[in-house]
């Protein structure tokens, strides 16, 4: 979570960067993506660099200026001149330039699927979840013995012809980016996502299919309580036996069969 200074940075940013990608061409703005990615692969591996770029004692100008000679022939004029931006303004703390650079990219590149933006949010939620059905594939992930690009050869290969191309990009990123589990970038690039289609993801865990009918009027219905539009992906649990359990942001709905008896029995047991 982004505090301060950098949280402030974070929303002035955004809004930076989503006037620039309205303006630009889908390419583009795909371009921008994988630049302003390649900048904070960048900024993670050199820690020096990362603490020049956001020491509050220097002038912001100074660290512009450093930010330009750094990236300025690695990079096109859009992101470097966001990046120099990024490094006048003060941080909190010195990894929060880089993950603030990365929330970028993300926004950016999902805006770059135009129209099918919403599809790449379902499609990252589909790549979570076979990640969750092949745990050994999900520890392969996570091996940083293999090199990145084998490791996303292992998902790519699969699912080659079956992504957007914006969604190809993030899923390579979370896996190569080697924080943490592949499975829990995955999570962090689809909240972003929604953001950037100013919508909010919601998680149905329900025992049997929904028809299509059924999940518009639960969309619906949850858009309005929550005054926003819902991205909505729905997970397949038996072990529920029957009913719901919805999550939404840190809120968790839960109607499930399965949760009304194990009420029941702390009941009896009491």
């Amino acid at each position: 979570m982004l505090r301060g200074a950098s949280a402030e940075a974070l929303a002035e940013l955004t809004k930076q960067v989503e006037g620039a990608s309205s303006a630009a061409t889908l390419a583009d703005q795909a371009t921008l993506g994988e630049q302003l990615f390649g900048v904070v692969a960048v900024l993670r591996g050199d820690a020096a660099l990362r603490r020049a770029l956001t020491d509050n004692s220097v002038e912001g100008d100074s660290k512009a200026g450093l930010a330009k000679a750094v990236f300025g022939s690695a990079a096109g004029d859009t992101a470097v001149a966001l990046v120099a931006d990024a490094a006048s303004r003060r941080w909190t703390g010195t990894r929060d330039l880089a993950d603030v650079l990365e929330r970028l990219a993300v926004i950016v590149t999902v805006r770059s699927a135009g129209a099918k933006g919403k599809q790449v949010g379902d499609e990252l939620f589909a790549v979570g979840r076979f990640l969750d059905a092949n745990p050994e594939l999900r520890s392969a992930l996570s091996d940083l013995t293999r090199s990145a690009g084998d490791r996303s050869a292992l998902v790519t290969g699969l699912m080659s012809g079956q992504l957007q191309p914006a969604t190809e990009t993030l899923v390579v990123q979370a896996i190569s980016r080697g924080l943490g589990r592949v499975d829990s970038a995955l999570n962090e690039f689809l909240d972003v996502a929604a953001e950037a289609l100013e919508e909010t993801v919601v998680t149905v865990h329900t025992a049997t299919e929904l028809s299509e009918a059924d999940q518009q009027r639960l969309s619906d219905s949850l858009s309005r309580q929550y005054s926003t539009t819902v991205q909505l992906h729905v997970v397949l649990d038996p072990s529920l036996i029957g009913g719901l359990r919805v999550e939404i942001g840190d809120d968790v709905i839960d109607g499930s069969v399965s949760s009304r008896l194990d009420d029941a029995r702390r009941r009896i047991a009491g």
